[in-house]
Order: structure tokens, then C-alpha cells, then sequence
């Protein structure tokens, strides 16, 4: 009966030794398991565990990049061009028939009214802007006017002077563009009239211009 006794008790205690470990064991592999569940949302709040504690973003006070627009073709520049290159201005053009004779030849379209030419004589329009054509030869000079008249007509001018020169130091002291220029004049769409300078303003070297308003 002693020897069962002291049997019993050795097994008893190998019992208890088995169950510790074992209770050693699940405690490690709990710790284990804490372990690394801390490691991965360590990694996962790696970001802001670098810069601090963040907050999202409102959507209201988010930028919304768009795409960079297109450039715009130069639609009105090819549109100049391509008057430039239709435009041609000519030197035989009959303007005789259209100017009206009295003292100093002058012009004016269809169903303009002898008050607007008055006026223009009359300086009633500010000179708004000038070219001189002196010293230019007679291409120079054409391709100068249009260009001038279009630039003036598209910033909305009205009254502008164009000194075409008395023919002082032309050969036989006639003036070689004047006729010319009153030729031109005529056949451009943005001229409505024109008259001589007055004397403060040029005389029998230059033009007083009446251009059409923008748009029509």
C-alpha cells in the first residue's frame, strides 16, 4: 500500500509539472501573438506615427487640378493673313468716278450725308492716330496703308490722318502717292470718307480719314 501511495504521488506531481508547461506555453504564444499583432498596426500607423497624429481632409476645401486648356489657334491672326493675302490694292482702280469734285477732292460712301463731311472738314473728329508714308516706295507704302487701316479699324478708331506728302522733292514737284493713296482708300472696306487735311493738319499733303464703326 506504501509503494502505491508514493506511485501516486510521483504522478501527481509529473501532472502538475505537465499542466505548468503547458500553462507556460499558452502564455508565451499569447504574448507571441500580441507581439505581432502590435508589429503589424505599427507598420500600418507607420506614417503617422512618423508626422504625428492626422486628420482627413475636408472635400470642400479640396483642389481639383483641371488638365492644362488648350491653347487657342490664332483664329483672327490667320484671319488677317488671309485678307493680307486676298487684299490687293490697285493702282489702276478708276477712283475719279467716285470722288467728288470741288475744291479739294474728297470721298465718302453711298448714303453718307453732307453733315458727316462737313464735320470731318470741320475737325469735328479727333485725330485718333497717324502714318506717314514719306520716303517709302510704292509697294512699301500700299502694304503699310492696308496694314495700318486694319490695325486702326480692329481697335476701334474712328478719324485717323494719313500723310501722303506734297510732292516737294518728287521730280517735278508733283506728288507721287497722293493719287495713289486716294486710290487705296477707296477700294479699302473700312474707309467710309475722307477729305484734305486742313492746313494745321497737313493740307494738300495728307488725308483725314472717317473709318466704319466696329461690327459693321
Amino acid at each position: 500500500m506504501r509503494g502505491m501511495k508514493v506511485h501516486a504521488l510521483a504522478d501527481l506531481g509529473e501532472l502538475r509539472r505537465e499542466l505548468r508547461a503547458r500553462a507556460e506555453a499558452a502564455a508565451a504564444q499569447a504574448a507571441a501573438e500580441r507581439e505581432r499583432a502590435q508589429r503589424e498596426e505599427r507598420q500600418r500607423r507607420l506614417f503617422e506615427l512618423t508626422v504625428g497624429p492626422v486628420r482627413p481632409l475636408n472635400d470642400q476645401r479640396r483642389v481639383h487640378h483641371r488638365p492644362p486648356a488648350v491653347p487657342p489657334r490664332p483664329l483672327q491672326r490667320q484671319r488677317d493673313e488671309q485678307a493680307v493675302m486676298q487684299e490687293a490694292l490697285s493702282d489702276e482702280f478708276d477712283v475719279e468716278t467716285l470722288l467728288h469734285t470741288d475744291e479739294h477732292l474728297s470721298f465718302r460712301r453711298p448714303g453718307l450725308g453732307d453733315d458727316v463731311m462737313r464735320k470731318l472738314r470741320e475737325g469735328h473728329w479727333s485725330i485718333q492716330r497717324q502714318i506717314d508714308l514719306h520716303g517709302l516706295r510704292t509697294d512699301e507704302a500700299r502694304e503699310a496703308l492696308g496694314q495700318f487701316i486694319r490695325d486702326c479699324h480692329q481697335a476701334g478708331l474712328r478719324c485717323v490722318r494719313v500723310v501722303h506728302g506734297k510732292g516737294l522733292g518728287s521730280p517735278g514737284r508733283t506728288p507721287v502717292l497722293k493719287g495713289r493713296v486716294q486710290r487705296w482708300l477707296v477700294q479699302k472696306n473700312e474707309v467710309m470718307a475722307f477729305v484734305q487735311a486742313r492746313p494745321a493738319e497737313g493740307g494738300a499733303g495728307a488725308l483725314v480719314v472717317l473709318l466704319r464703326p466696329v461690327g459693321r
